[in-house]
């Protein structure tokens, strides 16, 4: 009975995820609809940008502040764009390369800053081997990612390809 109850409430899940995305196709949006549309929403807005205030503009339109705000956000001084979020300095990550790959590094001729952070790293025992936990900028763990490469290759032996191929599997979640 349980079983078929849980079935029941899948299908139904499945039934309204289908109708969610036959209403967006169709380009409806989901959500409430905003209490200031259309025309009433661009006379708050025009009235905003005169210097009302967003209490007075709420008691004369009858919604609240909330309403107000939503209608005007993109006028507001803490509105951020995506553009200016896109700008965010990167900032120093910790990831654990595989021994294997430090090892292979180590040997590897480097740049300074790449030769700092492996210097910098804090070895971790795991079992027989160890992990090297190396702090520094995305861009960094994936210019160490790049010295790797030969790794890969058909001439690498299979310890060494996998250690690389974890290690990129971190880099990767970095974005």
């Amino acid at each position: 009975m349980v079983q078929t109850l849980a079935a029941a409430g899948e299908l139904q899940r499945e039934l309204t995820y289908d109708g969610l995305r036959a209403a967006e196709a169709k380009g409806n949006k989901g959500g409430r609809r905003p209490a200031l549309a259309g025309e009433t929403g661009a006379d708050v807005r025009a009235a905003y940008l005169d210097g009302r205030s967003i209490a007075s503009l709420a008691r004369e339109h009858d919604v609240s502040r909330g309403a107000v705000r939503t209608a005007v956000a993109d006028l507001l001084p803490d509105h951020k764009t995506a553009d200016q979020d896109a700008t965010a300095p990167e900032l120093s990550v910790t990831l654990d390369m595989p021994g294997k790959v430090a090892d292979f590094l180590r040997a590897t001729e480097l740049e300074p800053a790449e030769r700092a952070a492996l210097d910098q790293g804090q070895a971790v025992r795991r079992g027989t081997g160890y992990t090297l936990r190396v702090t520094g900028l995305p861009a960094l763990h994936r210019q160490l990612l790049d010295r790797c490469q030969s790794l890969d290759g058909a001439g690498a032996i299979p310890a060494q390809r996998k250690a690389r191929r974890e290690y990129e599997n971190r880099v990767n979640t970095l974005g």
